[in-house]
């Protein structure tokens, strides 16, 4: 019981301390209403420095329902318990209790980020392990041996073993994750369990397609985007598959995944990583050709075995480039000719951004960018998000 005591009031001293450490915006409101399209990262931005602190200075009312859920028409109000700093919620008049003739007014918790952007990568792509991957029933040819069929046409599978009705995903591969730093190419197409390139481009997907020299390294992930769904009229090998929906064509060469069960939870609140590991990178960016900014999404090196969940924020530092010391080392000196290196400086990373995660997968994940100075780019480094210099 002792022991208990105890630790309930470490937990205590470390909350009060959290909150003690927290840097309250000098602008911020005495309160704020909630409106329809917040997030809970704008709200903790009008009241904090840095909105990955929420944690320590939100109050949830235990005489609420949801307590720790926003909603538009929720006023925020910063007060001061026992001298520091707290965010508390008045949601005004609490809804009655609905009979079951009743229906609800529908009304949605705000999210902590803008979901529509997030959609795209919560829906349709999936990112698998290298033993998954080479797993895979795979799409063998298509009807009449037509280069795309569409909803109703046939298409044939191998490596399938499932019931006649049976309804799966049929998904492309879009990117191939390494495990190395510096390292990170384009999906090419393969034969099934070849991960050689071969001489066809993808179509182009949530990536920037990017040249890059490959290196043999250690695979982290497969990341394939749904582009239709199809049931099984015939078992077999190969089996016959009717295209009953889809984004676009289904051509052979696709892989078949279950249907995915993954829920997404929206949730989660922006803090940073209890313990950061120190050798996460951003692994792809959004579509952009010089780097992606606020609300575009990156990949980053780093999932569920690393201790990554939804809401961990750290920021990005673009690496610092290797230059020349002119001064010390004239070009056409003695010392510039007596030298292969030492004429060689990095310079210090620099910042770029805030990011934000909001889906795990074992070694990769997809967050968001938040605010920051530059565009974040494919290599930059992650740190702690109190680190901006």
């Amino acid at each position: 019981m002792r022991k208990f005591i105890g630790l309930v009031l470490v937990a205590m001293l470390a909350g009060a301390a959290a909150a003690q450490d927290v840097s309250v915006r000098a602008d911020h409101p005495d309160e704020y209403v909630v409106v329809r399209g917040d997030t809970l990262w704008d709200i903790a931005g009008r009241f904090l420095d840095k909105p990955w602190q929420w944690p320590a200075i939100w109050h949830a009312n235990p005489q609420i329902a949801n307590p720790h859920l926003i909603y538009p028409g929720d006023r925020i109000s910063l007060i001061y318990i026992d001298g520091m700093p707290r965010l508390v919620v008045d949601r005004g008049k609490q809804p009655i209790k609905l009979s079951p003739e009743m229906r609800s007014t529908g009304r949605e918790a705000i999210p902590p980020i803008p979901y529509e952007r997030l959609k795209p990568f919560i829906k349709n792509a999936r990112i698998v392990s290298e033993a998954e991957f080479l797993s895979l029933p795979y799409i063998i040819a298509n009807y009449e041996q037509r280069l795309n069929v569409t909803v109703g046409d046939r298409t044939y599978a191998r490596g399938l073993t499932a019931a006649v009705g049976q309804e799966f995903v049929v998904a492309r591969l879009n990117n191939i994750y390494y495990s190395m730093s510096d390292t990170k190419r384009r999906a090419e197409p393969t034969l099934h369990g070849d991960t050689t390139s071969k001489a066809l481009t993808l179509p182009r997907g949530f990536w920037r397609p990017v040249d890059t020299w490959f290196r043999s390294t250690d695979i982290i992930g497969y990341e394939l985007v749904e582009v239709s769904r199809a049931v099984v009229k015939k078992a077999g090998d190969p089996a016959i598959l009717e295209v009953e929906s889809g984004r676009t064509e289904v051509q052979d060469g696709d892989y078949l995944l279950p249907l995915d069960d993954h829920r997404f939870d929206s949730h989660f609140y922006p803090r940073p990583m209890s313990a950061m590991p120190g050798d996460m990178l951003v692994l792809a960016v959004e579509g952009g050709i010089h780097g992606v900014g606020q609300f575009q999404i990156v990949a980053i090196s780093g999932g569920a075995n690393q201790g990554v969940e939804p809401g961990h924020v750290f920021s990005a530092f673009r690496p610092g480039e290797t230059v020349r010391d002119k001064v010390k080392y004239p070009k056409g000196s003695w010392a510039d000719a007596t030298t292969w290196s030492k004429d060689k400086v990095t310079l210090p990373a620099e910042f770029d951004a805030h990011i934000m995660v909001f889906r795990v997968f074992d070694e990769v994940s997809y967050a968001m960018v938040m605010d920051g100075e530059r565009m974040v780019h494919e290599h930059d480094e992650l740190r702690h998000p109190d680190e901006t210099l």
